[in-house]
């Protein structure tokens, strides 16, 4: 679920989430990286803004926090940086601190390999395979457009999302049903729990940004298991 932005309905357990993956990578790395990741968590928690997916603090303020020197600062953030873990989104000047994003798809990306450590409910919230026969294949060649004859606001958000990627279209969102539509809450039905888990954790965003392109009234996606 956290490729997606932490924020909305369960951003409480989603933060959760992703600081338990990146504990658990850490205490299977060395221990530089175990202390980096540390440092980056102890960030989070203390100064990371959930609701605008920002992180501005100086370094000096890093500095006491980490109770290091601002030159292990800079070099600590650029190894973050260089990882993918921290995105820029705005180069500090003039006195303005530099704002970073976290990036939370590469996080999960090298975090994967531990979710099973934590538990089986874990691993299957955040989207890992149970087994490796139940996991879609990309679809290669050439994909149908989607249908927009009905005119939903899923119809049309479908030609949206495969206009801009018809890979990850055909192997994850094509099969997803509407089921529902609550005041700003639509509701689709993916073929099973893995693909439903996999799609609420890594592209929920992404859904309900196409939705919103085509309905503005849309604020938030669920997705169940049919």
């Amino acid at each position: 679920m956290l490729s997606t932005k932490p924020v909305g309905r369960g951003a409480s357990a989603r933060k959760y989430d992703l600081l338990t993956a990146m504990g658990a990578f850490a205490l299977s790395q060395g221990k530089h990286d175990q202390r980096r990741v540390l440092r980056l968590m102890t960030l989070i928690t203390a100064r990371y803004n959930w609701a605008r997916d920002e992180l501005a603090v100086g370094q000096r303020e890093i500095a006491r926090l980490w109770s290091v020197d601002e030159r292990t600062v800079k070099r600590e953030m650029a190894l973050l940086r260089a990882r993918s873990w921290l995105v820029v989104r705005r180069q500090g000047a003039r006195g303005r601190v530099t704002e970073y994003r976290l990036g939370i798809e590469r996080i999960l990306e090298d975090t994967a390999p531990r979710w099973a450590c934590v538990g089986p409910d874990f691993e299957l919230r955040m989207g890992a395979p149970e087994a490796p026969d139940v996991v879609p294949l990309p679809v290669r060649g050439t994909v149908p457009a989607p249908q927009v004859s009905d005119g939903t606001e899923w119809a049309l958000a479908q030609a949206v999302l495969h206009a801009g990627d018809p890979g990850t279209y055909a192997s994850w969102l094509a099969a997803l049903e509407r089921t529902e539509r609550a005041g700003g809450r639509l509701t689709l039905r993916a073929p099973s729990r893995f693909h439903a888990a996999y799609v609420q954790t890594h592209l929920e965003r992404r859904v309900l940004a196409a939705c919103r392109d085509v309905d503005a009234d849309v604020s938030e996606i669920r997705i169940i298991a049919g």
